[in-house]
């Protein structure tokens, strides 16, 4: 016992009841050797036995009340399993191990507990000890396993669920993770071949199939989403493509490439607030020159889209030629004319003016090269001496139509209007 061999010593306390069955302390260390290894009831009925040979034994009723909080802890602990309640099994079973701490019963139940808590390094920390004793114990082959299997090496794992099936061929948990491993790994990898290939209506459905296969494995169903998301991209379903790398990121927030493929579908889809708070988080993870170049686009184009956008204004293309500006100047500046709309509403004749005004802010912008390079790459345009509130849109128009008496505005009827040119 004080080397902690309780299997050995139990056999050599049964012998010595065995030769005296009324030998108090032989069912002394016999209890204990029982209790040690886990086996309450057995220790219980030890103890009882000294109090019939000494009803006063100080040691048997002490060890009679701890073998019935073993006895708790072991009823409380399959409650609470049973209702994925895992860190209250770990707790009792850390219990229990004081009074058992040779029970490779409740060290393997703890060692689950902690793998379905994501602690995989205690888990794998506890299920090693049992197999540097006992090489051959299915339990800890299964525990180990699982751990490889929820940290996304699945290929390993499903050598330790064989290994495991071949020490125990009716292992229940074992079987049905060596199941959901090949056929998650399978899934996987056949997704994966659809989307190199360009499939990815096939690759959409195989990622979607994978996900159904087993919701505990956290981190592989991770990987999955951010999968899924990186196809709704490429199909152009970019909401969706947002929700799936947010579930990804919801099972697990230290995921990276989720973080990266959510802040460029929110620059596609012009949610510059959100792809700055992504691209801050990925770059206080990790300070690369790639993630702090992505941060400073997404804060250009967070800054650029709380300034009039004078592409759309124009209804013009941000690779517009300078033809295709003028040309849109032109139909926009006669379109909002203050002339044309001379019998409007006051209301309708306030708005069209400040149409005007904006249609000759813009033209003036993205018609000289300079000033058009400092807006598109974000620039204050104060800083290059523009006034917009000083800016004269009717001056630009009759530069444009080449000054005064070069056009007029006639109405040709209730509503109607035609322009010429001098």
């Amino acid at each position: 016992m004080m080397l902690g061999k309780f299997r050995e010593a139990l056999g050599d306390a049964q012998q010595s009841v065995r030769l005296d069955d009324t030998f108090v302390r032989g069912h002394v260390r016999e209890g204990k050797c029982h209790l040690s290894l886990g086996n309450a009831m057995a220790a219980s009925r030890c103890f009882q036995r000294v109090l019939e040979l000494d009803h006063t034994n100080p040691q048997a009723h002490l060890e009679l009340k701890n073998a019935s909080a073993v006895l708790e802890y072991e009823r409380i602990a399959e409650i609470d399993f049973e209702k994925r309640d895992f860190r209250k099994v770990v707790f009792c079973m850390d219990r229990a191990l004081e009074f058992a701490p040779a029970c490779h019963r409740f060290k393997i139940l703890k060692a689950e507990c902690l793998a379905l808590l994501g602690r995989y390094p205690e888990a794998q920390s506890v299920a090693s000890d049992i197999l540097r004793m006992d090489s051959t114990n299915a339990d800890a082959l299964y525990v180990r396993g699982l751990c490889l299997y929820y940290e996304d090496c699945i290929e390993k794992a499903v050598q330790f669920f064989i290994q495991a099936l071949r020490m125990a061929p009716d292992h229940e948990k074992a079987c049905l993770a060596c199941r959901n491993a090949k056929a998650l790994k399978a899934k996987k990898e056949d997704g994966n071949k659809a989307f190199k290939e360009g499939n990815y209506k096939l690759a959409y459905e195989l990622y979607t199939e994978a996900l159904g296969i087993d919701p505990n494995n956290i981190k592989t169903n991770a990987k999955l989403y951010c999968n899924r998301g990186t196809v709704n991209s490429k199909l152009r379903k970019l909401e969706d493509a947002i929700d799936d790398c947010t579930n990804a990121i919801k099972l697990d927030d230290t995921y990276i490439k989720a973080y990266l493929r959510r802040a460029q579908c929110y620059m596609d889809t012009e949610q510059y607030e959100d792809a700055v708070r992504d691209y801050e988080k990925v770059y206080q993870t990790e300070k690369t020159k790639e993630h702090k170049q992505f941060l400073k686009n997404a804060q250009v184009e967070l800054k650029k889209s709380k300034r009039k956008d004078y592409y759309k204004i124009l209804g013009v293309d941000k690779n517009a030629s300078e033809d295709e500006i003028k040309k849109a100047y032109r139909k926009r500046a006669l379109m909002h004319h203050p002339d044309r709309h001379s019998g409007a509403s006051a209301e309708i004749q306030k708005e069209e003016e400040k149409k005007f005004k904006e249609v000759g802010e813009a033209f003036t912008i993205l018609s000289d090269p300079k000033k058009k390079a400092r807006y598109d790459s974000g620039q204050d345009l104060e800083e290059d001496g523009m006034n917009m509130a000083d800016f004269d849109a009717n001056n630009i128009f009759k530069a444009f139509f080449g000054g005064p008496g070069g056009f007029s505005f006639e109405a040709s009827g209730p509503g109607n209007f035609f322009f010429q040119f001098g």
